[in-house]
This record gives structure tokens, C-alpha cells and sequence, in this order.
């Protein structure tokens, strides 16, 4: 908690005049018994709160200017300042000149500096704050600096802060600052005194919701450092609560606290500090922490000094990048004296230059800073010196600059603690949320060190780690990385672990990794992210530190192990059993297992065709019971619901369709129960960009399974119904080409021409009538002829006549008629059908 201490508030005014007869008699500050005078400067210390908490102030240290100690002052020289104290407060009255006022404000501000004994003195007096306050509107700016002064002295003391804010000082204070031509000491002092308030997470609130906080983010770019430091701290103090997030934030206070944090300015250290604080206090929110993290920050956990020492580095091994890439010996293999040879081999390779990626230019900036900052023991040497004794090192976290941050946690994955280690893994985690830092952590050489966690014996570091590389393998080339580095296997082993223990979350991990390293179209994804095709990334040395070298991976051993009785079995009960997300995994897992070439016997013999059969059942029964009701949930829940089911049936049945291209499948499978299922979901209120899948299973089957069942199962009718005329439909209404849409009511004309049973109810259920009457207005002959055709067929049912005509058909069709364009005549006979 930050607090601005300089003077302490002021006391009542009493109303008695000093005149006479005609004239009014000033009394001059100057010529009054002087009071001692004291210089302040702003020190860190504790301020102590009224609970006994310790709250961090900047406080105004008062120092007697004369050479004597104030404290071995007499305590007769106190007394005869506590005289006039009455005399000062009664000049502060609004019938008093202003230089009279000012005079005495001035006074006042000084003599608060002696501390709270002084300020309780001023406090004494009743009415003394609204009259300080007053003085804020002065135009004189010696009296506004003393009465924002003395307010913010008064504001540093627990017990006075209420009585600040209830005399409208918040108000006052944005009033001037709003003012152009402001002094910079009136502006210091005022942002202090808010600053001090802030630390009441009442009045906190308060100034979050009024019209100061975008003035005080403005002061972050005034020249004046005290000004800016003062602006940091008030903002300090209400990112504490996080009620006051959503303000502060919206305001954009973010990017510009990033540049402060990241910049390099002189006599900077505190205005850093209180940015570091903020951010990271809003940094607890998780969106929040994205909007740092776009602005070039990571949070980064503070291990302690200490942990560092375990890190062991090479004294002497040839260099290499980050992610493991060697560089080849082109000279001979023995080291110079004096090291001159590797020292140079950065600057110049072979007597060419060599052009190095920027990524693994900032891979090395970033290790070698951190390295050299551990062996020398200031990795965390500022952190340390600003740290709170109460905090401990597994609470502690800081931010710092992405490829400073990026190396850190790497160099911290290497280290023997264990929870700094579980500590790193999730920062690596929360930080990978863009191809670029995944990238980033890929060329800092941290897929290396997370794969070999993946076997750790400590639960929570394993866990750590399986997190970190499922946000990484969302990258098709960190996934390549991964499966480079060895993980395949250790993976399959958890994931056979994880059905013995039951541990769903370890399952779930484990699976997201495996399904994107074992991605049946990887591939294509390879070939669109600039890697060879069916090539895996690999550690082999290079003459110049280019990217990494690909070479072919030989398949035999990872698929020995994927092939595995064992593991087949766990991904069928994976399939039967689990929730749609990881059914449309393991799904996805199978398709590429079969088109491996494996054989087709293994996958039959665990169970691979009821279980396809169990997951189309299951999604029937959800469709069911949301049709019946028996579940009243949420809009926004059945969605998902209705998402997550449409992609595993999805998924399952592009595996279906890759196992009936198999005669020994074709022998086992059950053609009725699988097509009365799939009819089924093609008939439900799946989204319809995944009945598309379950329309070519169907047909599939069809085919497949001989003509004995196409008579008792019209497939191709309800593939239509259901999947064909609601895709046209979709395609008329987004936003596509015009000609897309044409040849869409082209098709759509023909299959009602055809005379479908249901087909017009289809076109009408799926909200077609308005997309057709705007192609009458906008389509060229071709479809504005096809539009008149289906509109003519839905207008042989009546029930859809009050639609055609909400859709505005009828001016359309009588500018048509009178045209006399070539389908005039069928515009004409639908005129006659509509009630018009």
C-alpha cells in the first residue's frame, strides 16, 4: 500500500476580526514570532494503520532547517508556536485578504510538518478543512500549493482521511486539476493528497468513478518526474482493489504503464516500481494479463537468489543456440588460449557473415543476460532489495520484458527446486498465448526441458509441465518440436497411467497433446507452415546457426508403441466413456492410427466398431432428452452442449468413413443400427456445419451396405431434408458472392423441382422466403428466374403466403410484371396466388 506523507491538515476557523473603526487592521506573518521552519523530502517508510497493519508511504521527512535537532528544542519554543496556532486559523477566514489567507495557509503547511502531534493541534479546531479546501479555487499559486500540501499531510494520517474526503477535497482537487497552467508543485501535491485517500478502498472507489482518473493518467507523461511518481503511486494504491480494475483499465492505463516500466530513463527506479505493482495487481485478473502481456510484458515468478546457485552451465562447451542447435567445428577441435576463437565464432562463421533469424538473436540476448546475471548472483537482486519482508518467494512475482522473460523461465526449468521449476512451467503456460511467444519459448530451448518433466516424479511439476506443452502445441511447428524431443512415448505411458488412476484431468492433458502430435492432417498443416511434408524436426548440427535441419522420421518405433493392445484399448474406452471433447480426440487419434496402415484386425479385436456405434447412440440420447425437455438448463449451456456433441459425431464419423474402405470392417459393423443412428442426429438440432460429415457417412453406408436397406431407410430424401436444402439456405443468407448464391437457388430449385416430399416445408422451416425475394430484387436472370420458381412451389401452400408478402414479394413481383422481363409471366400467376 503506497501513501504520499508531506504536512498534516489544519484545524478550525474562528471567526474573530482584527479591525477598527473604518479600516481593517492585517497583521503580517513576517513580523510574528517565527515558527520554526522545516524542509521535507519524500523517503520511503512504514506508516502503521489503525488495525496494526503496515501499509508502505512515501512520507515528506520533516528536517528543522536550523542546525539544532528539532527535538532538543525547548520545550518553551513549542509552546510559544502553539500561541499563534488560534491567530493563523482565524486568518484563513474567507473575510480576511487573501494575502492574509496565504500567508497563514503557508504558516499552517509548515508548521504541520512537525509530525502528527502538530496536525492534532490544527485538527482541534472545527470547520479548518472546509476553509483549506476552499483555498484550492485560489488564484494565487503559493496559497494552492500550501493548501493541497497541508490536505496531503493531513490525508497520511489514518484517522484524518475520512474528514478529508467529507469536505469535498476529491472534488476540489479534480476541479483544479482540470485547470490549464497549473503549477507543477500544486499539481505534486494535490495528486499526493488523492494518493493518500486512494488508500481507503472507499474513497478509492470514489476517485475511480469521477472525471480525474483520465487526468492522472495524462500526468504519466509529465516531464516533472515527481508529478509522474505521484500519478503511479495514486494509481499504485487503486489497482490494490480490485473493484477499481475495470476504471483503471478502460481508461488505458495498460499500454502507458508498459512504456514507463520498459523505459529507460534516468532516476526512473520508483515511477517503475509502482508501474511493476499495478500491472501486476491487475495481472491477477486473467484478461487482464493478456492486455499486459500484448504490451511486450510476462509475468515471471520470483524463485529467490538462492535457487540459482544449483545452476550448473558448461565452463567450457562449443556454442550452440538455444533450442539445441549445434554449430559445426569448421577449426580444428581444440580451443584457443585465450578463448579469442569462440568469443569471434558469434561475429563471423567460416570468414562469411552469417544471417541469423531475429527469433534466435533474442534467444541468445535473452540467455546470455540471464546467465550472466545468475553466476554473477543478481538475477534478482532489485526484487530483492524492494521485496516485503512478510511475502515469501512462492507469492512473489515481477514482470519483465519477453525476451528477458522468455530466457528466465527457461533458465529456471533447469533448476533443482522443484516448486520454482512448477512455477515456471505454468508462466510458460499463462504467457503462450500467441504463435509468436510460443515460438519464442520453442527457440529459447524450452521444449527440451518440459519434455523431460513429463516424467517427473513430483506430481505437481509433471503437471506444470503436460499444461505448458498443451498451450505450446497449439503451434503445428512447436507440435513438431515436441514430438522431436522424444514425447510421444512418455505420453502414451501417462495416458495408460491416467486410466489406471481415473485421473481425468491428467487424461484429458495427456490426450490434447497426443491428438495434435497425431493429427490425421498434420501434413497439409506442415506444407501451409513451411515445414517438409511427413518431416520431423531434429537435433542435428549445422555449419552456420541457421534454423533447425529436418530429416525423416523413421515411424517404426512410435507406432510399434502406438499400435500397442494396451493403448488401443484405453483410446476405446476413451471413445465409450468420456465426455464429447475427449471422444472427438480419440476419434481423431484412430483416423490417424488407420490411415498409418495399420492393420485393420488390431482396432477390430479392442472393440473399434461398437464403440463407434456406443458414441452415435449417446449423442442420440442427448438430442433426445434436450427435444423432450427433461433438462432445463441455459441457452448458452445447450449451445455448447450441442457444439462440443456436433464435433465428436463429427470426428467419429470421418473415422467411419475411413474404416468402411475396409473390407474386414464391412464384415463386422452393424449397417442398420449405424444408419437408424445417424438419421437420427441428421434429423436433430446438431449445428449444421457438422450434419455435413453425418450426410456423407449415411450416403457411405448406403452405398456400401447394398440396396436391402434403401427402401425400408430413404437416406438420400432426409440427407436432402436436413443437410442439403438448411446448407443452401445458409449459403443465401451470409455473406457470400452473388454468383455463390445463385448457383445455391439454382440447386435449390432443382431439388424441389424434382419434387421432393417436404422439400418447400424444408425451404420455409429454414427461413429461405426472404433470401429468395432478395434475389428477385438483386440476382441476374438465371436466378431471379430460379427465385420465381421456388417462391411459386411455396406458394401452392398457404401458410407460407403471409411470409412471401412480409417479405416485400409484391412490389418486387409487380416491377417485374410491368417490365416485361422474360419471367414476367410466372411473376404475374404468383401475383394472382398471394392475397393482394
Amino acid at each position: 500500500m503506497l501513501i504520499a506523507l508531506p504536512t498534516f491538515t489544519v484545524p478550525y476557523f474562528l471567526r474573530p476580526r482584527f479591525c477598527r473603526v473604518g479600516r481593517v487592521k492585517t497583521f503580517s506573518v513576517n513580523k510574528l514570532p517565527k515558527i520554526i521552519s522545516y524542509r521535507y523530502s519524500l523517503q520511503p517508510t512504514r506508516a502503521y494503520s489503525d488495525d496494526g497493519g503496515q501499509d508502505e508511504i512515501f512520507a515528506a521527512q520533516a528536517q528543522s532547517s536550523a542546525s539544532a535537532d528539532p527535538q532538543t528544542l525547548d520545550k518553551n519554543s513549542s509552546d510559544a508556536n502553539d500561541a499563534y496556532l488560534p491567530l493563523f486559523i482565524r486568518m484563513l477566514g474567507l473575510d480576511n485578504s487573501i494575502l492574509d489567507r496565504e500567508q497563514a495557509i503557508i504558516a499552517l503547511w509548515k508548521y504541520s510538518l512537525g509530525g502528527k502531534e502538530y496536525v492534532d493541534n490544527i485538527m482541534k479546531y472545527g470547520g479548518t478543512l472546509n476553509l483549506i479546501v476552499n483555498l484550492l479555487q485560489s488564484d494565487s499559486h503559493s496559497a494552492c500549493e500550501a493548501s493541497a500540501g497541508l490536505l496531503r499531510v493531513i490525508s497520511s494520517i489514518n484517522s484524518y482521511r475520512e474528514p478529508v474526503a467529507a469536505s469535498g477535497a476529491i472534488e476540489a482537487i479534480t476541479d483544479r486539476l482540470g485547470r490549464l497552467g497549473m503549477s507543477p508543485n500544486v499539481k505534486e501535491q494535490a495528486l499526493c493528497t488523492l494518493w493518500n485517500l486512494a488508500v481507503d478502498e472507499k474513497f478509492g472507489a470514489k476517485i475511480s468513478r469521477s472525471d480525474i482518473l483520465p487526468l492522472v493518467v495524462k500526468c504519466l507523461d509529465d516531464e516533472d518526474m515527481n508529478i509522474k511518481e505521484a500519478a503511479g503511486g495514486l494509481l499504485a494504491n487503486l489497482a490494490l482493489f480490485p473493484s477499481n480494475h475495470k476504471n483503471i483499465v478502460e481508461i488505458g492505463v495498460i499500454p502507458k504503464l508498459a512504456r514507463v516500466l520498459m523505459s529507460n530513463e534516468k532516476d526512473a527506479k520508483t515511477i517503475r516500481k509502482m508501474a511493476r505493482n499495478t500491472l501486476l495487481e491487475l495481472a491477477k485478473d486473467e484478461y487482464y494479463r493478456l492486455l499486459v502481456m500484448e504490451e511486450g510484458l510476462v509475468v515471471v515468478p520470483l524463485v529467490g537468489a538462492a535457487a540459482y546457485k544449483t545452476l550448473r552451465p558448461a565452463l567450457y562447451s562449443w556454442p550452440s543456440l538455444p533450442d539445441g542447435t549445434a554449430i559445426e567445428q569448421s577449426t580444428p577441435n581444440t580451443p584457443s588460449r585465450y578463448g579469442a576463437s569462440e568469443l569471434l565464432l558469434g561475429l563471423n562463421i567460416g570468414n562469411k557473415n552469417v544471417d541469423i533469424d531475429e527469433s534466435k538473436v533474442n534467444a541468445v540476448i535473452g540467455r546470455t543476460h540471464q546467465q550472466f546475471l545468475a553466476r554473477i548472483g543478481a538475477i534478482e537482486a532489485e526484487n530483492n532489495n524492494n521485496n516485503d519482508g512478510a511475502s515469501t518467494s512462492s507469492q512473489r512475482l515481477t514482470l519483465l520484458p519477453w525476451i528477458d522473460a522468455v530466457a528466465r523461465l527457461v533458465l529456471i526449468l533447469q533448476l533443482y527446486d522443484e516448486s520454482a521449476v512448477s512455477r515456471a512451467a505454468d508462466s510458460i503456460f499463462d504467457a503462450s498465448i500467441n504463435e509468436h511467444m510460443r515460438c519464442s519459448f520453442k527457440e529459447a530451448g524450452a521444449i527440451k526441458h518440459l519434455v523431460m518433466l513429463i516424467s517427473h516424479p513430483n506430481g505437481d511439476v509433471q503437471s506444470a509441465a503436460l499444461r505448458a506443452l498443451d498451450r505450446l502445441s497449439i503451434s503445428t511447428n512447436v507440435c513438431q518440436t515436441i514430438e522431436a524431443e522424444g514425447a510421444l512415448q512418455p505420453l502414451l505411458t501417462l495416458l495408460k497411467q491416467s486410466m489406471v488412476m481415473a485421473s481425468h484431468n491428467l487424461r484429458a492433458v495427456v490426450l490434447s497433446i497426443l491428438s495434435r502430435i497425431l493429427d490425421p492432417n498434420k501434413e497439409m498443416k506442415y506444407k501451409f507452415s513451411g515445414e517438409r511434408t511427413g518431416e520431423s524436426v531434429a537435433k542435428k548440427s549445422a555449419s552456420v546457426p541457421s534454423s533447425k535441419e529436418v530429416t525423416t522420421e523413421e515411424p517404426d518405433s512410435s507406432l510399434q508403441s502406438l499400435i500397442d493392445a494396451s493403448i488401443l484399448s484405453c483410446l476405446v474406452q476413451i471413445l465409450k466413456t468420456s465426455p464429447p471433447d475427449l471422444q472427438r480426440k480419440a476419434a481423431s487419434i484412430f483416423e490417424f492410427i488407420v490411415s498409418t496402415g495399420t492393420p485393420i484386425d488390431n482396432l477390430i479385436s479392442v472393440g473399434i466398431a461398437s464403440s463407434i456405434e456406443e458414441v452415435f447412440l449417446q449423442k442420440c440420447s442427448t438430442v433426445l432428452l434436450e427435444y423432450d425437455g427433461a433438462e432445463i438448463e441455459k441457452p448458452e449451456i445447450q449451445i455448447l452442449k450441442l457444439e462440443e456433441a456436433g464435433q465428436a459425431v463429427s470426428a467419429t464419423s470421418h473415422l467411419l468413413m475411413k474404416l468402411l474402405d475396409h473390407e474386414v470392417f464391412r464384415l463386422v459393423v452393424n449397417f442398420k443400427n449405424l444408419t437408424s443412428h445417424l438419421r437420427a442426429l441428421l434429423q436433430s438440432n446438431l449445428p449444421l456445419e457438422y450434419k455435413n460429415m453425418i450426410a456423407a457417412s449415411l450416403i457411405k453406408l448406403t452405398s456400401e451396405s447394398g440396396s436391402k436397406f434403401i427402401l425400408d431407410n430413404p437416406v438420400n430424401i432426409e440427407v436432402m431434408l436436413y443437410e442439403t436444402i438448411p446448407r443452401l439456405i445458409q449459403l443465401l443468407k451470409g455473406p457470400s458472392p452473388m454468383e455463390v448464391k445463385e448457383t445455391a437457388v439454382l440447386e435449390l430449385n432443382r431439388i424441389i423441382s424434382e419434387g421432393m416430399v417436404d422439400s418447400t416445408r424444408a425451404v420455409a422451416s429454414q427461413g429461405g422466403i426472404f433470401p429468395l425475394v432478395e434475389m428477385l430484387e438483386k440476382g441476374s436472370s438465371r436466378g431471379v428466374e430460379a427465385s420465381l420458381g421456388i417462391l411459386y412451389n411455396l406458394s401452392m401452400e398457404s401458410e407460407n403466403h403471409s411470409a412471401i408478402v412480409a417479405a416485400g414479394a409484391v412490389p418486387v413481383l409487380r416491377k417485374i410484371v410491368l417490365s416485361e422481363r422474360p419471367p414476367w409471366i410466372r411473376a404475374l400467376r404468383l401475383l394472382r396466388i398471394l392475397p393482394t
